[in-house]
Formats: structure tokens, C-alpha cells, sequence
């Protein structure tokens, strides 16, 4: 095998292009699991809206909010500031999750 054929066989098997692709899916993941804790927050709020303080709702959407916020820092997004505006998070949630808003 000449040094030629050594290269071209290492350009089919292209180590690096199967790193790109895992790393595609892996990402492609991670906005598919953010996109569904987002609709787990959105139902949530809808189901605690006129409710009054139902301490089941209220749980339960304080449960979704955190979920979903630790889904957003392992996707690198650290702020949270514009999904609270974006998605009208009441203060009552985030009091019980210890998140302070400015």
C-alpha cells in the first residue's frame, strides 16, 4: 500500500466528519429536551393562571420552571431574564425557587 492509498483510506473513514456528526446529534438533542421543558413550563403556567394559589398548581409549575431553567445552563444559556419576560413567569414561581429578578 502505497503512502497515497494510506490517505485516501484515511479520508474515507474521516474520524473527524464521525465526531461532527455525534456532536450534531448530541446538540440536536439538547434543543429537542430545552424545547420540551419549555411546553412542560408553557402548560404549566396555563394550568396554574386563575387558579389562585392552588399549592398543587403552584408546585408543580415552580417544579417545571426549575427543570427547565437547568436545561437551559446545560445548554449554555445562563440568563434567564429574557424567557422569564418571554414567557410571563410569575414572581410567585420563581419565589420558590430562589431566583431573584432585575
Amino acid at each position: 500500500m502505497s503512502l497515497r492509498d494510506s490517505l485516501d483510506l484515511i479520508r474515507m473513514v474521516n474520524p473527524e466528519g464521525g465526531q461532527a456528526v455525534l456532536e450534531h446529534e448530541i446538540m440536536a438533542e439538547r434543543a429537542s429536551s430545552l424545547g420540551t421543558a419549555e411546553s412542560r413550563v408553557v402548560k404549566a403556567l396555563a394550568a396554574l393562571e386563575g387558579r389562585g394559589d392552588d399549592k398543587e398548581r403552584l408546585s408543580a409549575a415552580r417544579d417545571a420552571v426549575w427543570k427547565y431553567f437547568v436545561q437551559r445552563e446545560l445548554c449554555g444559556f445562563r440568563r434567564h431574564n429574557d424567557v422569564i419576560a418571554d414567557l410571563g413567569i410569575p414572581q410567585r414561581v420563581l419565589n420558590g425557587l430562589g431566583a431573584v429578578t432585575r
